[in-house]
């Protein structure tokens, strides 16, 4: 399956944000929100000022029913896509 394939790249190359992002896509599309959630995670942490990656997270949250995590991480990907930065936490 996809999600497999997607795990195994992670597994071999853990700072891939390309794996991370397409593992919590295929996740989701699976129904398994919390797992995407965590991958959504990973993802933006590899890369905190990626826009596509924090609007994954907002609609991987939306779909687990977490609006209040989907709206703050929506509006990180607002502030990137006005230029602006996402500092590290």
């Amino acid at each position: 399956s996809a999600v497999e394939k997607y795990r195994r790249c992670v597994e071999l190359d853990p700072e891939f944000f390309d794996g991370w992002h397409a593992l919590g896509m295929a996740l989701m599309k699976t129904g398994r929100f919390p797992e995407a959630i965590e991958a959504g995670k990973k993802a933006t942490e590899l890369r905190p000022n990626d826009q596509i990656g924090w609007t994954s997270l907002s609609l991987f949250y939306n779909r687990n029913g977490d609006i209040k995590e989907a709206e703050a991480a929506g509006a990180k990907a607002k502030v990137l896509s006005w230029g602006g930065k996402i500092a590290k936490e």
